[in-house]
């Protein structure tokens, strides 16, 4: 860590953080939320517990005219036995939205997973320093953010000059939820989840609700959407309901209309867009649950199948194309009495000629370069002047 004498230490307080909707006081520092407490307490889940710690759109925000700035941070890294490692978490600086760094921190504890049993353990280590030197000495708008795949623990920030709180932008607000996809799964890093940059091009600030295994159509969840401020709320449902294997074609329609219902409660006139799922091939037709393909785990490679009978649909279960078929006929009856809900099939975004062309490297999550196609997309479709996000028409004619 730094032991330079000119630096200034700046509390990391609310009003530099982004994306987050809580800060939990910890021994070491604050450690951001992505669900309040009273939603946390409300799943005894320990892999929500994790995934919602994952900072995945959180970033530190202010106004100053450092040349240097560091960020102390205590991390929690993945690790599954049998898997290769995970690269380290990167921290993206942005200086007037434009990328002008990146960086990551070493030691941490580990948060080791046996991929057969779940069965979880913890390696304690030291806290570290993300450096960024040489930036321009004048006044400018900084980003940092924070690693959407490892917890992060916020301990202290240093700079050569002092901090301020960023003003107002005046952006909409958009909340978005969904599953790993959305949280990030194997994006480049964090402003590159498919999410950030689609945020960016659509000039929007983002708050991400997407949490990895646990789009599952929560109860708790809804209430969070219905009690957040936002311009615009988008809902990506299906994936995690399959590689769950979590409930039934007659549980699922009551369950999203429950979930819609909810998140209207809150926010009856905003802008709300449903997305389906992505092409997934493994469980276009076949039910999940999910599962480590541990031939291919055996050779150090991470890969996943569809463990579900084609058969169980007849009962019930559910594959991505159910999925899909139902969610356009609840938008389809619920936009007769709601103008502002709109749907989003998510072939358009990841579909048959994209799964030829970037095939899913473990068949469930897509790589770097599929993010940053999806974020393109969903910007070109989403906020189009025609789109479910289109800009209010004072902006337009700007």
């Amino acid at each position: 860590m730094s032991h330079e004498t000119d630096r200034i230490t700046t509390p990391i307080t609310p009003d530099l953080l982004r994306g987050a909707l809580d800060l939990e006081r910890t021994e070491h520092g604050l450690l951001p939320h992505r669900l309040p407490a009273r939603a946390r307490a409300q799943c005894a889940d320990g892999d929500l517990a994790t995934v919602e710690t994952q900072p995945s759109g959180v970033r530190l925000v202010f106004r100053t005219r450092a040349t240097v700035i560091e960020l102390d941070t205590l991390r929690t890294k993945m690790a599954y036995d049998g898997a290769p490692p995970r690269p380290d978490g990167l921290y993206d600086l942005l200086i007037d939205g434009l990328p002008a760094g990146q960086g990551h921190v070493g030691g941490g504890n580990v948060l080791q997973v046996d991929m057969a049993t779940g069965a979880t353990e913890t390696r304690p280590g030291p806290p570290g320093t993300v450096r960024f030197a040489g930036l321009p000495n004048r006044a400018k708008h900084v980003e940092i953010w924070l690693p959407h795949n490892e917890i992060t623990q916020l301990v202290a920030l240093r700079t050569d000059a002092p901090v301020e709180t960023p003003p107002d932008t005046g952006r909409r607000r958009w909340l978005h939820h969904g599953s790993s996809i959305s949280h990030g799964s194997d994006a480049a890093s964090p402003s590159t989840t498919w999410p950030a940059l689609a945020a960016g091009l659509g000039g929007v600030e983002l708050t991400n609700l997407g949490l990895s295994g646990n789009a599952l159509l929560d109860p708790f969840t809804a209430r969070v959407l219905r009690d957040t401020p936002a311009d615009l709320i988008s809902v990506k449902i299906g994936i995690n309901l399959v590689n769950r294997d979590l409930m039934r074609l007659r549980a699922f329609g009551p369950a999203v209309h429950g979930f819609l219902d909810t998140v209207r409660e809150g926010h009856p006139a905003t802008p709300l867009l449903v997305l389906s799922p992505i092409l997934c091939p493994i469980h276009e037709d076949t039910p999940g649950p999910s599962a480590p393909d541990f031939g291919e785990l055996a050779e150090g490679r991470l890969r996943f199948r569809a463990a579900g009978d084609p058969a169980e649909r007849a009962f019930g279960k559910l594959t991505l194309r159910v999925i899909r078929e139902e969610l356009a006929r609840i938008v389809r009856l619920r936009a007769a009495d709601d103008p502002n809900l709109h749907l989003l099939d998510g072939r358009a975004l990841y579909g048959e000629r994209d799964t030829a062309e970037l095939p899913l490297p473990d068949a469930l999550h897509p790589d770097a370069a599929t993010h940053r196609r999806m974020g393109e997309r969903f910007a070109a479709l989403a906020f189009a002047p025609d789109g479910p996000f289109a800009p209010p028409a004072a902006l337009q004619e700007a």
